[in-house]
């Protein structure tokens, strides 16, 4: 398979691995809810380092991952951020922005996608997907880089949205009306597309002409320009008309004796005189209950980028003039997810930006009762007053700000009410006036002087005269539901810093690095009556961590195994009756090897055992 080159790529190839772990933590007071790791996040850190810190949690479990990357178009000002071993790339640091004048922009955006690419892929589940919008500046190259991450038969689709509902005059060659949605699969031969739901204009395609029990239906062809050696037999038609053979060209579909069975079973439509070409009748009610999603995606059907603005401007999050958030409409991610995700899916946006995934989620959850959970990265300074204040607003509701327009007159001008225009500007002035108060008793509006709209807006478009009243309004729109944590990300657990106790992480942020690193699978949830220090259960064992962020519990003989803990884990392990041995992180222990193996124990020593020196 041919393979993209592009400078730096033999450092950022396996950067993912040098990565540190940064645990999650939880600021209580700018999420909704208890904060729960295991609910729905918004995170604010470098994506990088928080794909990282989902692993132990979310290794495998992800079913959707949405995406926006920076487009590299030249004009966006992104930095490239990863502290990459490797000359070249700490040079690149000291010269951000990238902008169009950079002759590495390619190299550098690549450099950025990798690493994080790869972690996606891990945090994917064997029947997730991967979700990337992107313009013609990086498509061809993310392309290529998905095949090398994902493998070349991962790919599933590459949809063209249409994120204009017109056209750029302004455009010097074409204008610019569409962006890729780039589709691949963890495990192309497992991930199967939900079917969307049909639409009333494919339902009127139906009909019952003929009053058939089996409800309606619509004619399909018989014949096929594909050779088939028993399709050119000749027909008679019910009504005497003789068929000599298919139409010139082409072939029956099917053998004369199985069409004179479909006859028979009323499923054979020859035409109100019974003497047209056949047709079979497909059934509404046999087709699959659903339409597969295609690759052409309409603004009519999926918003364009301005419903997108619009919807952060009524929420108050945008200003008019605001041109550094490029967001996508929710209804765009409510069809990915409605392809993609099931009602208990995990959705992961890491270029979160203005909150549209979990908003899309959000509104999914509303519409059918469904679970599904998102996680939320974004590492710029706005993530808590935009990101996570638009999933804030719409889970609890908000005051709805827009333009309201009525329409006061619409009159077509023709050459005779032209040369009346004197008549007309009259008409015009007069409708000034009189709206120019709110509606209601007259003797009133002498005295209150309350305009119905803040101006009147007259305009000539067409031979159409049309003035309209515009007028600000606010309203509360209902919250959605659901609660999220807001995180940000720890200091990196640091071997240097653990063996001198500078930094003890908690026991959660811990034990959750260690089983992942131990298993390569993701912490479940802990149960109930889980005995103490028990992590949690991996394919082949159970795993345990006595430990306790203090060095004077590390100091002492309660952080060792003893005979007496090995026996309480055995002992609870036959009472669940699974067989499965025990994998014990500890600073120490205080019996022997053959004890351990007798009991199905496998000690795995801590660092900390150093701190009994001093």
């Amino acid at each position: 398979m041919p393979e993209i080159v592009f400078k730096g790529k033999e450092y950022v190839y396996n950067h993912h691995l040098t990565v540190p772990y940064r645990p999650l933590l939880v600021d209580k007071d700018k999420g909704i809810g208890p904060g729960d790791l295991g609910g729905n996040l918004v995170i604010h850190g470098d994506n990088l380092h928080a794909l990282k810190a989902l692993l132990p949690r979310y290794a495998g479990k992800v079913d959707l991952v949405f995406i926006d990357p920076p487009y590299n178009t030249g004009n966006e000002g992104w930095c490239y951020n990863d502290n990459v071993n490797s000359p070249i790339m700490k040079e690149w640091l000291s010269t951000n922005p990238v902008d169009g004048e950079d002759l590495l922009r390619h190299d550098k955006w690549l450099c950025m996608m990798w690493p994080r690419l790869v972690l996606l892929r891990e945090l994917l589940s064997d029947r997730g997907s991967l979700w990337m919008t992107l313009d013609d500046n990086e498509v061809h190259r993310a392309r290529m880089v998905m095949d090398e991450v994902f493998g070349e038969q991962a790919f599933i689709a590459n949809v063209i949205w249409q994120k204009n509902y017109s056209p750029k005059n302004t455009a010097q060659l074409f204008s610019e009306d569409h962006d890729h949605l780039l589709v691949v699969a963890k495990n192309r031969e497992l991930w199967r597309p939900r079917l969307l739901e049909r639409t009333e204009e494919m339902e009127a395609r139906y009909g019952n002409p003929d009053d058939d029990k089996r409800g309606p239906w619509k004619p399909g062809d018989l014949s096929a320009r594909n050779y088939y050696s028993e399709g050119t037999y000749p027909i008679d038609c019910p009504g005497g008309r003789v068929l000599e053979g298919p139409p010139e060209g082409r072939y029956w579909t099917v053998r004369k004796e199985k069409l004179v069975d479909l006859d028979a079973d009323g499923r054979i439509w020859w035409g109100e005189g019974r003497n047209n070409i056949p047709s079979i009748k497909r059934f509404l009610s046999e087709v699959k209950q659903g339409r597969v999603p295609q690759t052409l995606w309409f603004y009519s059907d999926v918003g364009h980028t301005q419903d997108a603005k619009k919807t952060l401007l009524e929420m108050g999050l945008l200003k008019d003039d605001d041109t550094t958030i490029t967001p996508k409409p929710v209804t765009l991610i409510e069809r990915a997810l409605e392809i993609g995700a099931d009602e208990d899916a995990i959705i992961l946006d890491s270029f979160a930006g203005s909150g549209t995934t979990a908003h899309a989620v959000l509104k999914a959850n509303a519409k059918d009762g469904g679970s599904r959970k998102f996680i939320l990265v974004e590492g710029e300074d706005y993530a808590d007053r935009l990101t996570a204040e638009r999933v804030r607003r719409a889970i609890k509701g908000y005051a709805w700000v827009g333009t309201q327009r009525e329409e006061l007159l619409k009159e077509k001008i023709t050459f005779t009410q032209f040369k009346k225009a004197d008549e007309w500007l009259k008409k015009v002035e007069a409708i000034k006036a009189r709206e120019g108060f709110a509606e209601g008793d007259l003797a009133d509006q002498g005295t209150a002087k309350k305009k119905r709209f803040e101006k009147i807006e007259t305009k000539l478009d067409d031979g159409v005269l049309l003035v309209e009243g515009v007028k600000r309004v606010s309203q509360m729109v209902d919250g959605l539901g659901g609660e999220f944590a807001y995180c940000t990300l720890g200091e990196p657990l640091d071997i240097e810093k653990l063996l001198s106790g500078e930094s003890l992480p908690a026991f959660d942020a811990l034990g959750a690095w260690l089983f992942h690193t131990a298993t390569g699978g993701s912490l479940p949830p802990t149960p109930k009556k889980a005995p103490l220090w028990y992590l949690g259960e991996a394919k082949d064992a159970h795993v345990w961590l006595i430990y306790e962020p203090s060095l004077a519990f590390l100091k002492s003989p309660d952080a060792a195994l003893t005979l007496s803990k090995a026996d309480g884990f055995a002992a609870w392990g036959k009472e669940r009756g699974d067989g499965k041995r025990h994998l014990v992180f500890a600073p120490a222990k205080y019996l022997s090897n053959k004890q351990l193996t007798e009991r199905g124990v496998d000690f795995a020593p801590l660092p900390f055992a150093l701190y009994r020196e001093g």
